[in-house]
């Protein structure tokens, strides 16, 4: 059948393509994608092209198809997996599979499965990994959101203590503790935040910091620190550290002077990381999550700390299958709204130069339907819109009583509205 993909054709080439799909096999699955998400991790994809470790070098000739962050419906269901899924089930997949520790992951890898397209097949490593997820909830954005929140939930469970005189990893973030989010405002950041308030385990104290005051007003205005207090019994904060003069010092100042037992940093800049090793406790835990472009990329660390405060430095660089079930199963029962990330939407038509352009782009996750023609739209722009097409009317209207978080009803109103189109 005919599909449209976003593929990477070589380093910054990226193209909106439509070709044939061949028929599955016994251990394949038909999907039509309806959401992606589209992640920094393709950005750094399409700006390394063949240079990417999970790029083939036969990407010229065997383009695969981008985008990871992906939901949809079950079109055809391979005769090996005929009893266990149907067709017209809702799925989202981890594509961190692993596959006998290969680095092939779909939206990077798969020159027919990724999730920046109209159709696609996913192929059996998915089966064989476990890492095919059916989803009873609303949205598809839901589903799509699973992975980059999975991200931030793998983030926190990462995180381990030990005790004097003991060599034992306690896992996860000090429950009762003190919680850092540094570089924190941004779509990543709000993931770990929105978990960190509503998981069962949780720390006393939550610092949010950033140099951006409209991602931290925003985020002030998604998380009232007041709310916070009354509904999740903790402290709150958000901090500007490009406006005060000594970042670390302000920072310590709200512990108390003790530091922090979690500091999860959210920006691959040498001077945050420094900033998140100056903050730590004793035992303190600091996970770096951006991954860096640069491969020589370093930062200083206080490793007289290191020694006799028992700080230490670790990285995450995604969620597994089990952070992502937990994703779906939180978000369908109300506990969490993936949404928090979501700043903008868009078709298919436009995936390729937003991938492409990213870092470029403000504001956090870039919502991707690929069976609309639709320009990117900032939510908060939406109104704006309505002089050049009139559907952005009820759109923004739904978006505005939601405190301009995306919905499930944005969803469905963006679907009816904009056709069933195959991104025509």
């Amino acid at each position: 059948m005919k599909a449209k993909a976003v593929r990477l054709h070589g380093a910054m080439d990226l193209r909106l393509d439509e070709f044939e799909l061949p028929a599955i096999k016994d251990d394949e699955m038909l999907v039509k994608v309806m959401s992606d998400s589209i992640c920094m991790s393709s950005y750094k994809m399409a700006s390394l092209g063949t240079a990417h470790k999970r790029v083939h070098e036969d990407a010229a000739e065997h383009p695969p198809i981008c985008g990871h962050e992906m939901a949809g419906t079950i079109v055809e269901v391979g005769a090996k997996y005929a009893d266990l899924y149907q067709p017209g089930q809702k799925f989202t997949i981890q594509p961190a599979i692993n596959y006998k520790g290969s680095m092939d992951s779909p939206g990077y890898s798969y020159e027919f499965c990724g999730g920046d397209a109209t159709y696609c097949i996913l192929p059996h490593e998915i089966f064989d990994t476990n890492s095919f997820l059916v989803f009873e909830g609303e949205g598809f954005y839901q589903a799509s959101l699973a992975e980059p929140l999975s991200c931030s939930i793998g983030a926190l469970n990462a995180m381990y203590h030990t005790d004097m005189g003991s060599y034992e990893h306690k896992m996860g973030i000090v429950e009762g503790g003190k919680l850092a989010i540094t570089a924190g405002a941004g779509p990543m950041g709000l993931g770990a935040l929105t978990y960190a308030l509503h998981r069962d385990r949780k720390p006393s104290l939550i610092v949010v910091t950033d140099i951006d005051q409209e991602r931290l007003d925003r985020a002030e205005s998604l998380f009232p620190p007041e709310q916070m207090k009354a509904e999740e019994g903790i402290e709150l904060h958000f901090v500007n550290t490009g406006v005060v003069d000594d970042p670390v010092a302000t920072l310590l100042e709200i512990t108390g002077g003790t530091g922090y037992d979690d500091v999860l940093c959210y920006a691959p800049v040498a001077a945050v990381i420094e900033q998140s090793s100056a903050i730590l406790g004793r035992d303190g835990c600091l996970n770096f999550f951006a991954g860096p472009t640069d491969t020589e990329f370093s930062a200083p660390i206080n490793f007289y700390d290191v020694h006799y405060n028992s700080t230490h430095v670790m990285g995450t660089t995604g969620g597994n299958t089990q952070d992502m079930i937990e994703a779906l199963e939180l978000t369908a029962a109300g506990r969490i709204d993936p949404a928090v990330m979501v700043t903008h939407v868009g078709g298919l038509d436009v995936a390729a130069e937003t991938t492409m352009t990213l870092p470029q782009i403000p504001g956090g996750k870039k919502l991707i339907y690929t069976h609309v023609s639709m320009p990117l739209v900032a939510l908060s722009e939406l109104r704006d819109w309505v002089e050049k097409d009139e559907r952005f009317a009820g759109l923004a209207d739904i978006v505005e009583a939601n405190n301009g978080l995306w919905s499930p009803e944005a969803e469905r109103y963006l679907l009816e509205h904009w056709g069933e189109n195959d991104a025509a």
